[in-house]
């Protein structure tokens, strides 16, 4: 299939980009070359995210057929892969709420730590992690209701929290996560194999790193809930202050033979993207894929910018296309409305570009989730605003209700993908054609 013409169907020409970057992230296709070899015991295969269903049927594939294999790994509500729920393998994959938790994930995360239980040096287990894990795996500590984990998880979302420093909350007042599940493997050697969907890349951040040790504290922890207004159970806040729910840190022996090996990063699939779109003669320019912040200020920035592309060709000549990700924030003021980050980040964009010609910008999430909607994400156009005043929408009343899926799903420009099973995150492409 050819690339659609950047100038004849710009819309369709983002898509490709989009796709290519989501594609570069599959498992199937990256896993192939780092899986270890096989031990003399038994190999466990764990973990949990929005791409670990599609790395435990990547994995089931490739490990060889007359070798044992058995594991319990979490994803989240269809994100199974058609084929392995049709015709399950080896390895036990459930489903589970995300991005609050659920009572199926509290079961699963707990089942985990069982099966873990009683291994030996000479078994393997295989940690399969990818976004999302964070909520899927959710295993209270000590004396924290499963109710006041929900809690917490939601406060942090709806607060403008940064990933890490929500992870770093949610490892603190976790049983397995902040490096718990790895110990509870010892001796057992563990080899991790991941998804990048944080900004950095940072290993331990990763569905709060149930199996890599933490370095940020309790303390840490205590500090975020204070500086973002989260409210704290007597439970949580007393296991913080006195230390009893830190986690195990590096240099823990318990770590001493363990592997980690990154499958997917934002950045390759930003370069997919780059490369794809040069192969059609337009210049790819990747800002970064550590952009943080406020999504709709974010958008904003990235209007002004493609806005000097296009009226003094600064700091690039049109046409050409500006790639970035990470992970943008929402800050949820008005209940009820509907949307998330990259929908959220394109209303803002759209209000600041204000209908400037030739600028054509897609924003999705390379999950095919856009917070907790039914599309990915949404193309803004120049005829977007005028389009919208047409048919009585207000773009800003819809920002300010944290209502931008009700403003692009009317106009017919929402990206809708289904599951896309695998995640690295924000994914934004602006066309100055």
């Amino acid at each position: 299939m050819s690339l659609p013409s950047p100038h004849t169907d710009p819309r369709a020409f983002l898509r490709a980009l989009y796709d290519s970057a989501v594609a570069r992230a599959q498992p199937q296709r990256v896993m192939g070359a780092q899986l270890p070899p096989r031990p003399k015991g038994r190999t466990v295969v764990i973990g949990g995210g929005k791409a670990s269903g599609a790395m435990t049927a990547a994995l089931d594939a490739l490990w060889p057929a007359d070798a044992p294999l058995e594991g319990l790994v979490l994803t989240r509500y269809h994100h199974t892969p058609p084929a392995y729920k049709a015709k399950p393998g080896r390895i036990e994959l459930r489903e589970a709420s995300h991005p609050v938790p659920d009572e199926a994930g509290l079961r699963g995360a707990a089942d985990m730590m069982e099966k873990v239980r009683g291994l030996t040096a000479d078994d393997l287990v295989i940690a399969l992690v990818s976004g999302g894990g964070s909520a899927l795996l959710s295993l209270p500590a000590e004396g924290i209701s499963f109710a006041d984990k929900q809690a917490i998880n939601r406060a942090l979302l709806e607060s403008g929290a940064g990933i890490g420093e929500m992870n770093c909350v949610r490892k603190h007042l976790s049983a397995i996560k902040g490096g718990r599940l790895a110990a509870a493997c010892a001796p057992a050697p563990v080899w991790t194999l991941l998804i990048s969907d944080v900004p950095g890349d940072a290993p331990e951040v990763i569905a709060s790193g149930p199996t890599l040790p933490d370095a940020t504290t309790c303390v840490d922890a205590l500090a975020i809930c204070r500086r973002y207004g989260i409210e704290l159970p007597a439970a949580a806040r007393a296991g913080l202050e006195s230390g009893a729910f830190e986690t195990p840190k590096p240099g823990d022996a318990r770590f001493a033979n363990h592997q980690l090996r990154m499958l997917a990063t934002p950045q390759m699939s930003l370069q997919a993207a780059a490369e794809l779109a040069r192969s059609a003669g337009i210049e790819a320019h990747i800002l970064s894929d550590e952009i943080e912040g406020e999504s709709r200020v974010v958008g904003q920035v990235h209007a002004a910018l493609a806005r000097a592309v296009a009226r003094r060709g600064e700091p690039w000549r049109k046409p050409c296309v500006i790639l970035s990700g990470g992970e943008t924030t929402v800050t949820v003021k008005h209940k009820g409305g509907r949307g998330g980050r990259a929908s959220e980040f394109l209303l803002g964009c759209a209000l600041a570009l204000q209908g400037e010609p030739g600028v054509f910008v897609l924003a999705a999430d390379t999950d095919g989730i856009d917070g907790i909607e039914d599309n990915a994400g949404a193309i803004v156009a120049p005829d977007t605003l005028a389009r919208a005043r047409s048919a009585g929408l207000s773009a800003q009343a819809r920002l300010d209700a944290n209502d931008a899926y009700n403003f692009f799903a009317p106009l017919g420009d929402l990206v809708v993908t289904g599951p896309t099973f695998t995640n690295v995150n924000d994914f934004r492409a602006l066309l100055i054609a």
